[in-house]
């Protein structure tokens, strides 16, 4: 796109920001649960400040408004309204509740206590998004609330998808499909971003588990209060080594105070019946107070047959104990899941969902056995490969178990000295299956060298191949004699640490210093099975007994981080904050068991027999370090509602504790590249530049009565980008894949993001985004040579708009929603694209509240893809070729019953 036409687009953008804005911070609804309190006396705009911070609210106020005003001590359990209300007793202060859900401070008379239905409708009112206040990065919020809305039990990473600089696909409604998620951020993917719940790290949200385990997978989704994400800068001590794009904290919700339990069920399309039940103990005893939750999750993936089933089981509690100077917080979470997964189609023309003869989706044969060995070819079982590629395996699926467990205690010595500890432990076992067909030349290499690695006539060109017009009989035999084999990729994961903050305040000076250990132990295997015509195997059972081991990775790694941090109060309306991280990762990946050297063979093997010169995966210490990672930031509150704020701040990317066929000095598939990596090679690094504008102020104009959002300038400067390289058709097979330093990446955006309130009974949200994400040099890959310097990045849309419209009078409400993004190139060469795509969805719901013995009872009602779009989700971009891509769940509808007692 010409500079001319993009100077002209941010133009524009700012314009309409600055013509429909006059800046400040979002307000912020009220989580879950209550607050837990614990203030000395001290000035009542810093008192305020503080409970907006604990919240994670806005508590607006002028500062001559507050003035030298000093606030009582508090202490206790209290919603945000209440514990203001104590802060402001007999200060003549007014406390105004925004239709956002913020605070503002006024001067006048005490406020008259609202009536019943009104406090209600305050209580239960969410803003759809929210924007961080007083923090010097650009940070945004989704609650728990809005999460349900817009897909009931839903993974929460999709919500955020609804925020600016954001893109999130999956080819399932709720986003649960780990393998065919994709997630951008600011131009980094998803394991290129930092994810935390409750402040414990979960990894870098990797589809082949090597650190961490999955939002959904962590806590139920209704169990979640919000999700916030820090875009392009996360805070210092965020314990995370992946966090180049930003961070995603995840926080669940509290126990309540008062005895309770509730029952949802969500039904709909594709046979789904999804139950979520929680009961709550309420305190008892001296400040304690637990709840325990329980989900299922059962639906048939929507282009597979009735017999394909995906979701599970989940388990989660939460136990509180607030003392008089000491917090202690205990959770854990079991998960056990099953999620088949769907095959994307490989894609070599910009028009391919313009011609009707195209097929759209790329199911699986399972169950039917006699099926898929008739098309794998049409002829005879043994006969030569198929002319045209195969477009079925006979199923793919991800199966996960996982459990999690915190203890976090949280301690104040006194009015200026508190700390804050956090002891962790994670296990999962897990394993990727794929029932593919054995008729192609990559896997009947990797077959052949195990099973029949003398057959020389079935060999040329330094793989198996077919032969006397069919393949290898002992192969053909030992694999079932089906023509199908089983692939499984098995993980197990054991990973503890601790997280300790101790936090210091002195006159103008919140000083924070932290530590964070981690030691991951985790084994990744690749393993062959055969499948018969009496032992078919199944997505849903781990099968036993392997035919063949083609290799296991072990990986030890130690995480230490150090950070710290001062927040200086230069004016009441002026903050400053200086900091650094320290970061050192230290990985031993080993070989237990290493591949045969020509089951490593890639299509360019030389000819005349097997390639005995391939060697086995790489082994060896890595270690990323990096003892100065700087941040410098500052928030001005210019207004009364305005703030201005920038942020400068460097992250590192460890390496991946991922084996052969990741984006990992690990993948690399000889030991002599591993060596040279080991020499040459630099982890992943970015330098971050924010600076932005948040805004919140009421308008009386006409039907307009309510402003609020951000805007954010963003530059980055993407250093060492580790990438795969994958030879054309090497397919499942992972043959002869190796990984590079492919470069630098410089990125520059805008995101804005703004609610407008129209009424008293109508919200409009709107987000659009602009992003030029360019390659700074071109790379070689064997003997082709990629110019790419100057083209933009693959899977990244350069224009992107999300908005939601709501409505809501009484226990009403209704919400429509969409995305628009534009083309998003397939390839590093930005010679292929997929079409810009459109999405809309639509929810509404009704709360009854006057029902004896029941709190709460409510119907909803929510439309996926209400257009019936057909369009590609998530995108896997290739060389200059093809890409791959995924379909879209087609229109489908959902109804949810829940009761609060």
């Amino acid at each position: 796109m010409a500079d001319g036409v993009i100077r002209a687009r941010l133009f524009l953008l700012f314009a309409t920001m600055s013509a429909l804005l006059a800046g400040g911070p979002d307000a912020v609804a009220a989580p879950s649960g209550l607050l837990h309190v614990d203030m000395a006396r001290q000035p009542l705009g810093q008192a305020l400040t503080e409970l907006g911070r604990e919240a994670g609210q806005n508590v607006m106020f002028a500062p001559d408004v507050v003035g030298r005003r000093q606030a009582p001590a508090l202490k206790g359990e209290y919603t945000l309204q209440d514990a203001a209300r104590r802060l402001l007793a007999g200060s003549g202060l007014t406390l105004r509740a925004t239709p956002a859900g913020g605070l503002m401070i006024e001067r006048g008379a005490a406020a008259r206590a609202p009536s019943g239905p009104a406090r209600h409708a305050r209580a239960v009112r969410e803003d759809i998004v929210a924007t961080g206040q007083r923090m010097t990065r650009a940070v945004m919020r989704v609650g728990g609330e809005q999460i349900q809305d817009l897909m009931p039990g839903q993974n929460p990473m999709q919500a955020l998808n609804i925020l600016p600089g954001v893109i999130f696909t999956d080819v399932d409604p709720w986003g649960n499909n780990e393998q065919n998620a994709s997630m951008y951020v600011h131009g980094f993917s998803t394991t290129q971003l930092g994810y935390t719940l409750d402040g414990v790290p979960l990894g870098a949200g990797a589809y082949g588990n090597y650190n961490g385990l999955s939002s959904q997978r962590a806590a139920i989704s209704e169990d979640i209060a919000s999700v916030s994400l820090s875009s392009g800068a996360g805070a210092l001590g965020t314990a995370s080594t992946s966090n180049l794009g930003g961070t995603i904290a995840f926080k669940t919700s509290a126990p309540a105070r008062r005895a309770g339990a509730t029952l949802t069920q969500t039904f709909g399309s594709f046979a789904t019946f999804r139950t979520f039940a929680r009961v709550d103990t309420g305190l008892f005893g001296k400040g304690n107070a637990a709840y325990f939750a329980f989900a299922r999750q059962d639906a048939q993936p929507w282009n597979l047959g009735a017999a394909n089933r995906q979701g599970g089981y989940q388990v989660n509690g939460k136990f509180v104990h607030e003392g008089e100077k000491t917090r202690v917080t205990a959770y854990f979470d079991w998960q056990d899941k099953v999620e088949p997964n769907t095959q994307g189609l490989s894609i070599n023309t910009n028009d391919w969902l313009d011609n009707p003869t195209k097929s759209y989706t790329r199911g699986a044969f399972y169950p039917d056995l006699g099926a898929a060995m008739a098309n794998y070819p049409a002829r005879s079982s043994m006969a030569a490969s198929p002319s045209a590629p195969n477009n079925q395996y006979y199923f793919s699926a991800a199966q996960r178990t996982d459990y999690l467990a915190y203890v976090n205690i949280s301690h104040k010595f006194s009015d200026q000295v508190s700390w804050d500890h956090t002891l962790y432990y994670h296990h999962d076992r897990g394993a990727g299956l794929v029932a593919t067909s054995i008729r192609s030349a990559a896997i009947l290499t990797i077959l052949g060298a195990y099973l029949d690695p003398t057959a020389s006539h079935y060999i040329r060109n330094g793989q198996f191949t077919y032969a006397n017009n069919g393949i290898d009989p002992v192969v053909w035999n030992r694999t079932g004699g089906t023509g199908f084999a089983v692939r499984t990729t098995e993980y197990n994961d054991n990973r503890g640490g601790i997280t300790s903050t101790v936090h210091y305040r002195a006159g103008r000076h919140d000083v924070e210093a932290g530590i964070w250990y981690e030691r991951n132990d985790n084994a990744q295997g690749r393993f062959w099975y055969p499948l018969g015509a009496a032992d078919t195997l199944s997505p849903y059972d781990m099968p036993k007994h392997p035919l063949i081991t083609q290799f296991v990775n072990v990986f030890h790694t130690d995480t230490f981080v150090y950070h710290m941090q001062d927040t200086y109060h230069v004016l009441p309306n002026l903050r400053l904050l200086a900091g650094m991280k320290l970061e050192h990762v230290n990985t031993n990946g080993t070989l237990p068991v290493a591949s045969l050297p020509q089951a490593q063979s890639s299509a360019t093997a030389g000819a005349g027999g097997l390639d005995s010169e391939t060697n086995t995966v790489a082994g060896g210490t890595l270690s990323s370090f990096k003892p100065f990672l700087p941040a410098v930031g500052a928030v001005w509150d210019f207004t009364r509602y305005e703030e201005m704020f920038f942020n400068i701040q460097r992250n590192l990317n460890s390496y991946a504790e991922d084996g052969y066929g990741g984006a990992s000095p690990w993948g690399v598939s000889s030991q002599q590249e591993f060596e040279a990596f080991r020499r040459e090679g630099h982890p992943e690094t970015s330098w971050t530049y924010e600076v932005g504008l948040r805004t919140a102020r009421p308008v009386d104009a006409g039907l307009l009565k309510e402003i609020s959002g951000q805007i954010v300038y963003y530059h980055v400067d993407f250093a060492d980008r580790i990438g795969r390289i994958t030879p054309p058709y090497a397919g499942i097979s992972g043959v002869g894949s190796t990984v590079a330093n492919l470069g630098g990446v410089t990125t520059d955006g805008v995101d804005m993001a703004l609610t407008v309130r129209l009424g008293e009974h109508f919200w409009l949200y709107d987000a659009v985004s602009y992003i030029r994400s360019v390659y700074n040099d071109n790379f070689i890959s064997g003997a082709t040579l990629y110019r790419i310097r100057g083209d933009e990045v693959a899977g990244i849309p350069e224009w992107s708009d999300k908005f939601v419209l709501r409505y809501r009078y009484g226990g009403f409400q209704a919400e429509l929603n969409g995305e628009w993004m534009d083309i998003r190139y397939g390839t590093y060469t930005d010679q292929l694209y997929a079409p810009a795509r459109f999405t809309m969805g639509f929810n509404t719901k009704y709360t009854f509240h006057d029902i004896p013995r029941v709190n709460a009872l409510t119907f909803q009602f929510n439309i996926y893809n209400l257009t019936d779009a057909r369009i590609w989700s998530s995108l896997s971009p290739g060389d200059a070729t093809s890409y791959t891509a995924y379909p879209t769940t087609p229109r489908s509808f959902y109804g949810t019953v829940s009761v609060a007692f």
